[in-house]
């Protein structure tokens, strides 16, 4: 299947082109894969001259086998206990992470969020990720780099250390709104400068029209929640 594991079917296919003088590029056109796919497969099974499908796909499937049997089990860290099925909570880290990515957040920034919210806390240091998600320190300094470019986490110190512990808070999805009114504004903005160089009385200026009017709603819909929100008996310090 194009873009999914190389198959038996793919490696024989691979094996006879090579036969026939056929490049990396060609094979990989031909099954729809990427070159350096096609390279690699290769280049880890022995190169162009001694490539074998059959030994391929047996080596492959050999060393999936060994890095699942070397995979260390997913590490229990309490975080309170309070009677929490632990393999519930797990279950919903995931699928709450599995959301965040859907609505368009990067996978490694979207398990760094969820491992941050499900703690009571709502705070952990760069090892604690690294040991929760088990990825290496320089993918959670890109993630959080990228969270707190968004406002969804902030970092301080370690009281009397020199380590730093990213912290979020129950205003997380407030900022979030916040950001999305200041861009709702923005195109409601040229929304309104399109009608006016179109001419609203054109189809296209008049669709431009229309835009700016429902933005304008969704901007002052944006404001009376997040006014009811600030209003909200203890919204201020619910994190504390």
């Amino acid at each position: 299947m194009p873009g999914g594991r190389l198959t038996n079917e793919d490696r024989q296919h691979i094996a006879a082109w090579l036969a026939e003088g056929l490049g990396y590029a060609e094979i990989g056109r031909r099954l729809g894969r990427p070159a350096s796919t096609i390279m690699r497969e290769v280049t880890r099974n022995g190169g162009p001259d001694d490539y074998g499908a059959d030994v391929a796909h047996e080596a492959t499937r050999h060393r999936a086998r060994r890095r699942k049997q070397a995979q260390p089990p997913v590490p229990t860290i309490p975080d309170g206990g309070h009677g929490r099925d632990p393999l519930a909570v797990r279950d919903f880290t995931q699928s709450f992470t599995a959301l965040l990515v859907q609505q368009g957040m990067p996978r490694m920034e979207a398990r760094v969020l969820a491992c941050l919210y499900v703690t009571d806390s709502g705070t952990l240091t760069a090892a604690d990720l690294v040991q929760r998600l088990r990825v290496s320190p320089a993918s959670v300094s890109h993630a959080v780099a990228f969270l707190e470019q968004q406002g969804t986490l902030k970092r301080e110190r370690v009281p009397g250390g020199r380590r730093e512990r990213y912290v979020m808070d129950d205003e997380i999805w407030l900022r979030s709104l916040l950001a999305a009114q200041q861009m709702n504004d923005a195109l409601a903005a040229a929304s309104r400068r399109g009608a006016e160089i179109l001419g609203a009385a054109t189809p296209a200026g008049a669709r431009f029209e229309s835009s700016a009017e429902l933005l304008v709603l969704v901007t002052e819909a944006f404001r009376q929640v997040i006014e009811q929100w600030r209003r909200r008996p203890g919204a201020r310090n619910a994190g504390e």
